[in-house]
C-alpha cells in the first residue's frame, strides 16, 4: 500500500485584497483546489487510485450542481459499492488535513451510477460535496468546447498543466495533488471527430488517470499565438502510450467538450449509464 508523501506543509500566501484582480498563479490553485483523489482498497491491502476534479454545472432548472469528473476506467476498476474520496479540511492557523469520506459509487445491485461517455474513457457524477469544495468546482465555462482549442490556437509544443495522484501520492500529507507540466506532442488536435484524443509529453503512472489537463497564464504558448483570457480545461488524462511493457513518457487526452457531453448525460441518466 502506497502511503502519502511527507514533506513540510507549503507557506500559505495571504488572500488577494478585494477588488483586485487574482494573479494567474491564484487561478492554477483554484483548479488544484478543485482535484480530488478518488481510491479504493484491494484485497491484497493495495490501492486502486484515481484522480478526478468538480465542475460546477447548473441542472436545467438552474438549482446548483456539483459533478465529479474521471476517467471511466478508475470507477470501473473499482468492484465494491464504495470508494474514497479525499476532501481536504483546512484547521485554524492555516494548516490542512486529509480527510477522505466515502463516496457511493454502485447501486443495490452492483450497477454503477456514475454516467460514462459512450464513446471515450470519461465518467461523470452528481456528488454531495462539502461547501468549501462545491465552491471549488471549475465553472462548466471553463471546459474547452470542439472549437477552443482552433480558436486559442493551441498547437504542438504547447505547455499545459495537469494535477493528479501519481501511484498514489500526493504534494503533502494534506492529500493535495501533484502538478505537473507537459507539452502538446501530437498534431493536428482538431476536428475532435477525426481526433478524439491528443498526446501530451509527459511521464503518466497509476493515478494520474481523471486528472484535467488544462492551461493558465503560467503556462508559456508559442511566440505570436493567441493568448486566451481566462483558463481553461483541455482535457482529461486517461492512460499512458505504453507499446507493450515499454512505457514512452507520453500521456493521452480526451477533449474536454466530451466531459460537457456526458455532463448533458446527467439529465437523461437511463441513455447515459451505462455498466462498466
Amino acid at each position: 500500500m502506497l502511503d502519502l508523501q511527507t514533506p513540510p506543509a507549503p507557506p500559505q500566501d495571504p488572500p488577494p485584497e478585494a477588488g483586485l484582480a487574482r494573479p494567474a498563479w491564484d487561478l492554477t490553485v483554484g483548479l488544484i483546489s478543485a482535484t480530488v483523489q478518488v481510491d479504493q482498497m484491494n484485497g491484497d491491502g493495495t490501492r486502486r487510485v484515481g484522480t478526478g476534479f468538480l465542475i460546477e454545472a447548473p441542472r436545467p432548472d438552474g438549482t446548483p450542481r456539483t459533478v465529479l469528473v474521471t476517467a471511466h476506467h478508475v470507477l470501473g476498476g473499482m468492484t465494491r459499492p464504495e470508494a474514497r474520496i479525499g476532501w481536504r479540511l483546512e484547521q485554524p492557523g492555516g494548516g490542512w488535513r486529509f480527510a477522505p469520506e466515502p463516496l457511493r459509487i454502485r447501486d443495490e445491485a452492483g450497477e454503477p451510477v456514475w454516467t460514462r461517455h459512450p464513446d471515450r474513457d470519461i465518467a461523470v457524477m452528481e456528488i454531495s460535496a462539502p461547501p468549501a469544495f462545491a465552491r471549488a468546482a471549475i465553472p462548466l465555462a471553463w471546459l474547452a468546447d470542439r472549437t477552443s482549442l482552433d480558436e486559442w490556437q493551441v498547437g504542438p509544443g504547447d505547455e499545459l498543466l495537469t494535477l493528479g495522484f501519481p501511484r498514489g501520492y500526493a504534494s503533502n500529507t494534506a492529500g493535495f495533488p501533484i502538478l505537473r507540466v507537459g507539452r502538446v506532442a501530437s498534431w493536428p488536435l482538431t476536428p475532435i471527430e477525426s481526433f478524439p484524443v491528443f498526446l501530451l509529453d509527459f511521464p503518466v503512472f497509476p493515478g494520474n488517470s481523471g486528472g484535467p489537463v488544462f492551461w493558465t497564464p503560467a503556462a508559456r504558448k508559442l511566440p505570436g499565438t493567441v493568448q486566451p483570457d481566462h483558463p481553461f480545461i483541455a482535457g482529461v488524462l486517461t492512460s499512458e502510450v505504453r507499446p507493450g511493457d515499454e512505457p514512452l513518457g507520453i500521456g493521452l487526452v480526451a477533449h474536454a467538450s466530451y466531459v460537457r457531453d456526458a455532463i448533458a448525460l446527467l439529465d437523461a441518466p437511463r441513455v447515459g449509464r451505462t455498466a462498466p
